[in-house]
This record gives C-alpha cells, sequence and structure tokens, in this order.
C-alpha cells in the first residue's frame, strides 16, 4: 500500500525536526558567497534559511556563472543559494529597515559580507539590532575585516589570495604567480571559518542567552591555512617561494605526464613511501646513501629526482602507472577533470553527486552535503530559489502583515 501525501508529509515533516539545527532561523543579507555559504551548511543540517534581498536586482550571484533558461538563477547561484526561501525587502528604505529588524527579532543568526559601514549607513546598527534581538549571532564577513586600516577597501576571493600570501606560492618559479584553481576558495573557506563561529555563538548563546558578533575578513581565514608559513619565516626568516606542482617538504611529489597524455600526482611524503617507490619504480638502487635514500640529499637533488620520475611516468601509460602504484601501495591519484569526475566509481559509490529539481529548470546535478554523519545526515531541500518566493510568506506568516499591507509595500518596491 502507498502512503498517503499527508503521511509522507508527517514523515518529512519528522525527519526535518530530527536534523540537529532544526529551529535556528537565519537571515542571510550577504550577497555573492562567503557569507552566504556559512548559511548555506546551516541550512544542509536543518537551519531555516531567509534570503533578504533586493526586490528589483536580488543577489548579484544570480546573474554570476554559468546562465539557464531562468534569467534570475545562474548554476553558481543554483547550487550555492540551496535551502533557502527568498524574500525580497529594500533595505534603503525605512520601512524596508523596520521590517528587517522585525524579521531580525524572530531570528537567531543574522550573516552579512558587505563592505564595512554599509548596513551601518542604512541605519543598521549593532545596537539596533541588540536592541532588536539581544540574543542575536551576527557573522560578518569582510574583505579585511570590521577594525584595520584596510577595513574598507573592497575585497574579492581572489584578492584574499593574494594579500594573504597563498597566491604568492602559487605558479612555478620565476614565472607570473597563478589564480590557485579557478574556484573562489578564500570565499569558501571564509564561509566555512563563518559556520564555525555561528556554532560557537550558538553554544555561547544556549549557556548565556546572549548573542555576539563574528567579525572575519577573508584573507584572515585563507592565511590560516598556510601551514608553517608564518612560523618558519618568524623564527628563521624563511621566504617559502612558488615551487610549481612540487612540494618543499618532499620529493617526488607532484604531477607526472603518462605516455598516453594524461597526469597523475604522486606523493611521496614520508621515508617510508619513498622506499615503496623506489621498488614499484624497480630502481631498489635509489635508496643507496649516496644517491636519493637520505631525505636532505633527496631535498637537495629535487630536479634530478623529478627528472627520474617524469621519464618512468612517460614510459607506461596512466592506467597501468595507477595499477603499480595502487599494488605497491604508494599514493597516487589521477589529475580528475569534471567529466572524469562524473564517470569515477569512487565519487558515485560516495555519492558526492546528487541531482535535484531545479524550479523552472528541471534536474540540476550539485555536490552533495559535506560532512557525512551517521545519525543526522544533512539534505538538499531546494536549489536557488526564484526571487522573492518566500516575501508573502515570511511577512505575512512571520510577521503578521496583511495582504492589503503586504500589496503597499510591494507598491512602494518596499518588497
Amino acid at each position: 500500500m502507498q502512503a498517503s501525501d499527508a503521511e509522507n508529509a508527517a514523515s518529512a515533516g519528522t525527519a526535518e525536526a530530527r536534523l540537529p539545527l532544526s529551529g535556528v532561523r537565519v537571515v542571510d543579507v550577504g550577497t555573492f558567497l562567503a557569507g552566504p555559504y556559512a548559511a548555506s551548511i546551516l541550512g544542509e543540517f536543518g537551519a531555516e534559511i531567509l534570503k533578504v534581498e533586493h526586490p528589483i536586482a536580488g543577489d548579484p550571484m544570480r546573474r554570476f556563472g554559468v546562465p539557464t533558461k531562468r534569467h534570475d538563477a545562474t548554476l553558481a547561484w543554483l547550487s550555492e543559494a540551496r535551502n533557502r526561501k527568498s524574500v525580497t525587502l529594500d533595505l534603503r528604505q525605512e520601512q524596508g529597515v523596520a521590517l528587517f529588524l522585525r524579521l531580525v527579532a524572530k531570528c537567531d543568526v543574522l550573516v552579512e559580507n558587505f563592505r564595512p559601514g554599509t548596513l551601518e549607513g542604512w541605519g543598521i546598527t549593532t545596537e539596533r539590532l541588540r536592541e532588536a534581538n539581544p540574543g542575536l549571532v551576527v557573522l560578518r564577513v569582510s574583505g579585511y575585516g570590521q577594525s584595520g586600516p584596510y577595513r574598507r577597501r573592497p575585497g574579492f576571493s581572489h584578492i584574499a589570495h593574494a594579500f594573504s600570501g597563498l597566491s604568492y606560492l602559487a605558479g612555478f618559479p620565476g614565472e607570473t604567480p597563478v589564480v590557485p584553481g579557478t574556484s573562489p576558495l578564500g570565499d569558501y573557506v571564509s564561509g566555512l571559518y563563518g559556520a564555525i563561529g555561528i556554532l560557537i555563538a550558538l553554544r555561547h548563546k544556549q549557556k548565556t542567552g546572549r548573542g555576539q558578533v563574528i567579525d572575519l575578513g577573508t584573507y584572515e581565514a585563507v592565511f590560516r591555512i598556510l601551514d608553517e608559513l608564518a612560523p618558519a619565516y618568524g623564527l628563521y626568516g624563511k621566504v617559502r617561494e612558488a615551487e610549481g606542482s612540487g612540494s618543499y617538504v618532499a620529493v617526488p611529489h607532484g604531477h607526472f605526464r603518462t605516455r598516453d597524455g594524461k597526469w597523475v600526482a604522486i606523493a611521496t611524503t614520508t621515508q617510508k613511501m619513498f622506499e615503496r617507490f623506489c621498488h614499484v619504480m624497480e630502481r631498489p638502487d635509489l635508496l643507496s646513501p649516496a644517491l636519493y635514500g637520505e631525505q636532505a640529499k633527496r631535498l637537495a637533488a629535487r630536479e634530478e629526482v623529478n627528472a627520474l620520475v617524469t621519464e618512468w611516468a612517460a614510459s607506461m601509460d596512466r592506467d597501468e602507472l595507477m595499477r603499480r602504484c595502487i599494488e605497491g601501495e604508494v599514493p597516487v591519484g589521477k589529475l580528475n577533470s569534471i567529466a572524469d569526475i562524473f564517470e569515477d566509481e569512487h565519487f558515485q559509490a560516495r555519492g558526492n553527486l546528487t541531482e535535484v529539481e531545479a524550479e523552472g529548470i528541471g534536474p540540476v546535478t550539485v555536490p552533495c552535503v559535506v560532512p557525512r554523519m551517521s545519525e543526522t545526515p544533512g539534505r538538499i531541500t531546494n536549489l536557488g530559489p526564484p526571487l522573492g518566493n518566500a516575501t508573502y510568506e515570511v511577512m505575512n506568516g512571520l510577521l503578521g502583515l496583511n495582504a492589503d499591507e503586504i500589496a503597499a509595500l510591494r507598491k512602494k518596491r518596499i518588497l
């Protein structure tokens, strides 16, 4: 017997209630990616995300990336604005600010990533937010943070990569530094740190009833993941330079082309890994202390070692090289294109790609939820919503405005 619609809805509601962040309501008033990505993570694990957007233009990210047949949604918007309800509200008008403060009063978290001073310029100060909701957790992401001499400078992920020191390390020695991948890594890392900060602040609120402000500069999030870069300079004055596809701490540790024109990544990070790799290459003689058996000598002869591995890799097709390394327990991986990823059995087995119905477009494949939780797995309820799809629901159901009031606000373009 098939379950009724009511039974299915009840079951879905019960599953939703089991999610760890069920009952947490977030107002996302950010644009593009850094702040909103933090909200996306919370939304995947049960938080209700209300995306507040300008009633005419909406979030600029709606027009960023590959377009779709829906005029208000690129593929980037669909993927990264997942699990949201869109509420239109003009924060540049006094009535819009008043409604926004009423909305904030009914929420747990506010996420914004405007340039410092922007919200204040609209009359949305920390004091007014605290007055509206003393328990409000506020995540503020900007290029350089809310303080310091550069605070008012505009910032994007590309600038954060440069300013933090990451781009200086990207590329080959003596050549133009490159963008470290085409992904806006700084925005995503900022979103991760932002989500962590929100969860910490919610825990504090649970204990004390008090909210707080989380101040995060995008460059700071990138700088924090640059391992020993700071202590190596502070203690020894060492300035790490670009090293191409290699690593300053290990060799061979890079990208190598095989006979069939494909690429693999090989990482012999430890002495044990190098020993195994020499046996895979059928070159145990390389382990001699007179050659490359000692790490210090190996690192000093980096170009010689890499040349040997390059020649070896070019002598066989990628599948054969992969087989030998895997059997020899040497860390190796394909350099996958997205086409390779869609076909890869491991990506498929792990469910790293999922197909979600996008309103007005149809099924769209997007990256699935991370991390994988054994008891409370996250979910994707919807992809990036149409502009204003939940305005009436929120204004009427949450703030108590009647149909005439909402119509009047729409006429003034406040909604």
